[in-house]
């Protein structure tokens, strides 16, 4: 709970002279969010009860979001403080990493990883996901994308401009072309971002381009995870090792956030609603934190009742979510 985790921030500011922002995105299995410019404003509110200070300790968890949003928060950090560091507890992948090459300083557990910074486009225009619930779509990546076209000119050897010209059709009654368009000008407009921000790990340009392009494409995959040895020593990027202390403080507040959320368990309404008629539920799914600002936090209300279906095999139990909230409130310091 945030009054307990609020003592911990407290320690963890005291322990490395700064003041701690938490920024905690959910991957739980049904209720997942990312990083998004919806919570812009949070983060000024969180900065303006810290003020300008020296030195500012992002405790970051998330697999990713919206690329211009990650860009505005970290530059939005640094207006407040001459010095950023992120502490990553377990994953900060893709927006997430685009995060980190902006700071002066990455904090990384030993099971902590980042991640390929190659955009997925995400938008009314992408193409269902057959079998999926009603409305879910599929991600579109770039490099998705460049695989395909790879393999079809690289290892298919197919060179004729009219079998290719029928390649692309074909692609493009799958996948719409202004999403095929969306993710090119991504994959220019992050490295552009990236070459900016890396400029606090390095401003060596063969060795930011070498980092870039191994973020960007090299990596294979957008899954691929970099774990603390290799951002230090392959990617050269300003990486420190908590030591026994700090780990697990860390790591408290990690587990702390987790068990809140119910980061590991799977969102099943059919086990929450039980032998019951109906079941009121409120479920947090990420949160923005600090000592002097309260919690921010992410929810969905709402209830799961029992209904019955008429089937071919006759009348079936079946279940009715009826979404309240989906949005963000706030618990204030209570002094």
């Amino acid at each position: 709970m945030y009054l307990q985790r609020r003592q911990l921030y407290t320690q963890l500011e005291g322990l490395r002279s700064s003041k701690v922002i938490s920024y905690f995105t959910g991957d739980r299995p049904g209720l997942e969010t990312q990083i998004a410019s919806e919570v812009y404003d949070f983060f000024v509110n969180h900065l303006d009860s810290i003020g300008v200070t020296k030195k500012i300790s992002l405790y970051l968890y998330t697999r990713g979001g919206e690329t211009l949003a990650a860009w505005s928060i970290v530059n939005l950090i640094k207006q407040f403080c001459d010095e950023l560091e992120v502490i990553v507890p377990s994953k900060a992948r893709s927006a997430g990493t685009l995060i980190c090459l902006g700071a002066n300083r990455i904090v990384m557990t030993k099971q902590a990883t980042l991640g390929p910074i190659d955009p997925s486009i995400n938008g009314p225009l992408n193409p269902l996901i057959p079998g999926a619930t009603i409305g879910a779509k599929a991600p579109v990546s770039v490099e998705a994308l460049n695989g395909f076209l790879e393999l079809a000119q690289g290892q298919l050897q197919i060179k004729s401009p009219t079998d290719l010209s029928s390649i692309l059709i074909k692609l493009s009654d799958l996948i719409h072309p202004l999403v095929i368009g969306d993710a090119y000008r991504s994959k220019s407009q992050i490295q552009m971002l990236a070459q900016k921000l890396i400029e606090s790990h390095t401003k060596d340009g063969p060795k930011s381009k070498k980092i870039i392009n191994f973020l960007c494409s090299e990596s294979g995959s957008h899954d691929y995870a970099i774990h603390r040895r290799e951002a230090r020593e392959l990617l050269g990027l300003n990486i420190e090792k908590p030591d026994d202390q700090l780990y697990a403080l860390v790591k408290s507040i990690y587990d702390d956030i987790a068990a809140e959320i119910q980061l590991n368990s799977r969102f099943d309404p059919a086990a929450m609603l039980g032998n019951n008629p109906s079941q009121d539920y409120s479920l947090k799914r990420g949160l923005i934190e600090s000592v002097g600002g309260g919690s921010h936090y992410y929810v969905s209300e709402g209830t799961i009742s029992a209904t019955q279906l008429q089937t071919p095999q006759g009348v079936q139990r079946g279940l009715q979510d009826q979404r309240r909230l989906d949005g963000w409130k706030h618990e204030p310091v209570r002094t």
